[in-house]
């Protein structure tokens, strides 16, 4: 293979298998700005793969699993918004039992159909027209662009929508009334409730829209691992957990949620080719070979600890909403 292939493909592989992060990421960003932290994500986005896969192989329609996941995982926004709005619900507690909750209904659901036969097989015809809707959609001349033609513009429809949901959340929460108001509420709840902003009804439809991104994302992680459902791992293996820190690394923004999955997708897709970058680019990458396996699987992880720990001491200069992980008390106010 030749030295401009083996970049190609390289490339392809980080935007195709790490674009799930990017949904979990601005999920929790639209969550995060409604005041709320939510620290389920990685189990509403297992909810949201095996439902959206479940549902899409039923109908055989890529379209029906989009939605289906959407509609699953603002579920969990759903139950997440009335322990934590309405009940007033500790949030750190809460977000760690929906994604108890939603790993357990993953291997609930997964095991259930696997035991009666009935899990869908992505090669059979019945699904076909589920599989070919996962299939790469080439972009007229754009995808003819070396390198970065097939890396960027030959991905499914799930990349696509990844990043036009990330750019229109930015767009929303920058230039749009409600999304105005939701920052308000983030910042200062009590001063958006007293020129009229409704903290439950805003608090709740953006809890709801945020899960349902992470869900899309869950469906993305299925159809990367071609459906194959294995009774002890989860498809979300970890994501929902770096996504929660790549909020931080984006400082909040939705546009550099885009900036910051290419960086993490990266390092992530260096254990696979590293020694294939290696032996292609002896001189530049020839190091690559001298990195133990072990320290490659651990990188995504140790680059998550090292942006906590960085934007904990120079959080001076971020954008966290100011009311983030406090429930509201109108009665305070």
């Amino acid at each position: 293979m030749s030295a401009l292939a083996v970049l190609t493909t390289f490339l392809f592989t980080v935007i195709k298998y790490n674009m799930a992060l990017l949904y979990g990421t601005v999920g929790e960003i639209v969550t995060e700005k409604s005041g709320s932290l939510n620290l389920g994500v990685e189990g509403t986005m297992a909810i949201g793969g095996i439902g959206g896969f479940l549902f899409g192989c039923a109908f055989d329609s890529i379209f029906v699993g989009i939605i289906a996941s959407f509609i699953c995982a603002a579920l969990c926004g759903l139950l997440f918004a009335f322990l934590t709005v309405t009940l007033q619900a500790n949030q750190n507690v809460t977000g760690l039992t929906i994604t108890t909750f939603g790993l357990g209904m993953y291997f609930f659901i997964g095991n259930g159909f696997k035991a009666a036969g009935k899990w869908p097989d992505m090669n059979t015809e019945a699904v076909a027209d589920f599989k070919s809707g996962t299939e790469a959609l080439e972009i007229p001349l754009l995808s003819k662009i070396p390198v970065i033609g097939k890396a960027l513009f030959s991905q499914n429809i799930l990349i696509y929508l990844g990043i036009a949901i990330a750019i229109f959340m930015w767009w929303y929460f920058k230039y749009t009334k409600p999304g105005l108001k939701i920052r308000a509420v983030g910042e200062n709840p009590a001063s958006a409730d007293a020129v009229g902003v409704n903290i439950t009804l805003y608090k709740y439809i953006h809890l709801m829209i945020g899960s349902g991104i992470m869900g899309i994302g869950g469906l993305l992680m299925a159809v990367n691992l071609s459906g194959s459902f294995e009774g002890s791992k989860c498809w979300i293996n970890g994501y929902g957990w770096i996504a929660i820190a790549l909020v931080i690394f984006a400082n909040w923004n939705t546009m550099l949620a885009i900036l910051g999955t290419f960086i993490f997708g990266l390092f992530n897709t260096l254990q696979v080719y590293g020694g294939s970058l290696s032996d292609t680019f002896p001189k530049l990458l020839g190091w690559l070979d001298k990195i133990p396996p072990q320290f490659m699987q651990a990188l995504p992880f140790i680059i998550t600890a090292i942006v906590l720990v960085v934007s904990s001491i120079t959080n001076k200069r971020n954008n966290k909403p100011s009311a983030i992980g406090l429930n509201y008390y109108r009665e305070d106010r």
